[in-house]
């Protein structure tokens, strides 16, 4: 995990050299989306197929994100990744953006099932409320009781699928949160196609995700 983490640094690195040179050319910050993927993904290579749901299409994920102006940074984690520990080194990247004068404003964090569950640990490490966190079929009553420790932090928008079994609202963690909140909203999905619908670039989540990062509406 170590060996893994220090990795996604020298990637990272390069990232921000990338930042440096573009602040020279332009007055504009761009806007950063981190996207966290789903557990099977983690779990399998990156052709394997969901004998129920098909294929991760992670590269495609990422690419609709990217179309829409947005710098995307991720990774293919790798197996039985402990989600506080991959967090916590989300939220160093995320300070260096800081630091080197990206707007925390200008940084969301987005986690389909289990990468939104390490979301919601970004959200809780970093107790930032500038920062904005879409949380994508990732939540469940009984979490209240199982993981007490998550404390939501930021501008949050959940989007959760009626015919999933994490189809349920979240505002019972926001209540149990007591981290600045700035704006939280909800959007409840009606595709039918279970926890299925995240490993695609649907409309449904990748537009409202994309407005959601880019301020918009």
């Amino acid at each position: 995990m170590i060996k893994r983490i220090l990795s996604f640094q020298r990637v990272f690195l390069l990232l921000l050299l990338g930042i440096l040179f573009l602040a020279c050319q332009s007055k504009e910050a761009p806007r950063y989306l981190f996207f966290l993927h789903n557990r099977f993904l983690e779990d399998h290579p990156l052709e394997a197929e969901h004998l129920q749901y098909g294929r991760t299409e992670y590269e495609e994920i990422k690419t609709a994100f990217a179309n829409a102006g947005l710098k995307v940074v991720s990774e293919k984690r790798p197996p039985n990744t402990n989600a506080r520990t991959y967090a916590s080194a989300v939220v160093r990247q995320i300070d260096s953006l800081i630091t080197l004068g990206v707007p925390a404003d200008h940084i969301t964090i987005v986690g389909t099932s289990k990468g939104g569950y390490i979301a919601q640990y970004v959200s809780t490490l970093a107790a930032n409320p500038q920062l904005s966190f879409v949380f994508v079929a990732s939540f469940q009553d009984s979490d209240i009781e199982q993981i007490p420790e998550i404390n939501y932090c930021g501008n949050i928008l959940t989007i959760y699928e009626c015919s999933d079994r994490f189809g349920v609202s979240a505002i019972r963690r926001k209540e149990t949160s007591n981290l600045p909140i700035p704006r939280f909203e909800e959007i409840e999905l009606n595709t039918g196609l279970g926890h299925g619908f995240l490993f695609k670039p649907l409309p449904e989540w990748i537009v409202p995700t994309i407005k959601w990062a880019k301020a918009e509406g």
